[in-house]
């Protein structure tokens, strides 16, 4: 079959084998794609700290052209109550899914592309890939003649693309199922050798940090439900979390790492810890200025942070002084030294 000049695909790219397949099956044809990344706080975010070498990356290892899309503030949106609810844990696929097929969408007008590619294969995920929901995802998105899955094209309805000529839908696939077999022979058939195991990288999927996430979305958040913020987000996925009396947030860091990751996340409002001569966590009291306007239940704040900060500070060895603790806030900075808390008090003030 002929097909048309000048045509281009917007694929959305995982970082998986599958997407990768899919986008080269069509690639395959003579279609120009560009694959976009969607990027949220819980998945994929330290891409933007050097997308074109990302880029570059997957260029070297697919043979496909990526950008990035970030669409974090949507997304912690949806969370608040996802039209077709969540998964197994705070995962809500069917809502994501329509999420980023709806602004891909969008962006077809953009990019000066045509038709859109995902590399869904049917069955192959008992939510999100079943015959009905991939239907669901289409009309939710309003995708549904725009979308071409080329994996599994010949077990869906023709498309738009197919019915145009743009590809011909005999040289698209069938796969379906949960197994591997035809993927990895696909993918030798391209060269493509280098490719992650198939498992979720959606920090919401995960069985423990999906409950914190979740308890940051209920009544007991730190923080009031419609505020939440990306930079919340982030530094509730590092290090250790407490709610000190009067309802500060406190977010100490666990090793190094952690501890460079909160300095970097520090905000206007914030207000840091950290002990100069001793090795220990830094911490930051999130909108720890705004929380404790009057002074006295501010300093008492501090001195919870401190206590806090000792704690989980390296042990001292007996009769050796206790160390300063250093807060920082909007320029300004002070020294105090902090006092132990009992054991269950700082238990008490821990968050999931």
């Amino acid at each position: 079959m002929a097909l048309m000049a000048a045509v281009k695909a917007l694929a959305l790219f995982s970082g998986g084998l599958d997407s990768s397949l899919a986008a080269r099956v069509v690639m395959a044809q003579g279609v120009e794609v560009e694959a976009v990344q969607f990027v949220t706080p819980f998945c994929n975010d330290l891409l933007l700290a050097d997308p074109q070498a990302h880029a570059e990356r997957i260029r070297r290892k697919y043979g496909i052209t990526v950008i990035l899309e970030d669409i974090s503030p949507g997304y912690l949106r949806l969370l608040h109550a996802p039209r077709h609810g969540f998964g197994k844990n705070f995962n809500p696929c069917i809502d994501c899914k329509i999420l980023m097929l709806s602004r891909a969408k969008e962006m077809l007008a953009e990019r000066g592309a045509s038709f859109l590619v995902t590399g869904e294969v049917l069955g192959q995920r008992p939510m999100s890939q079943r015959r009905d929901t991939l239907n669901v995802i289409e009309r939710d998105s309003g995708t549904r003649s725009l979308l071409l899955r080329p994996l599994c094209a010949q077990l869906l309805k023709e498309t738009e693309a197919e019915r145009q000529g743009w590809v011909d839908r005999a040289k698209l696939l069938r796969f379906s199922g949960r197994g591997r077999s035809q993927q990895l022979a696909l993918a030798a058939q391209f060269g493509i050798t280098d490719f992650p195991a198939p498992a979720g990288g959606c920090t919401l999927a995960d069985p423990i940090l999906s409950r914190r996430i979740a308890m940051f979305y209920s009544a007991d958040s730190p923080v009031p439900v419609g505020e939440i913020s990306v930079t919340d987000i982030r530094l509730l996925l590092l290090g250790r979390h407490f709610r000190l009396p009067g309802g500060g947030w406190i977010i100490l860091g666990r090793d190094q790492r952690e501890n460079e990751a909160i300095v970097k996340l520090v905000a206007e409002d914030d207000i840091l810890f950290d002990m100069e001569d001793w090795p220990g966590p830094t911490a930051v009291l999130r909108r720890g200025a705004s929380c404790y306007p009057e002074e006295e239940a501010r300093q008492a704040a501090l001195h919870h942070a401190g206590a806090l900060l000792l704690r989980y500070g390296r042990p001292m060895p007996q009769g050796f002084a206790v160390p300063p603790v250093t807060w920082r806030h909007g320029g300004r900075s002070g020294l105090f030294v902090p006092s132990a808390a009992a054991e269950e008090v700082l238990r008490g003030w821990a968050l999931l």
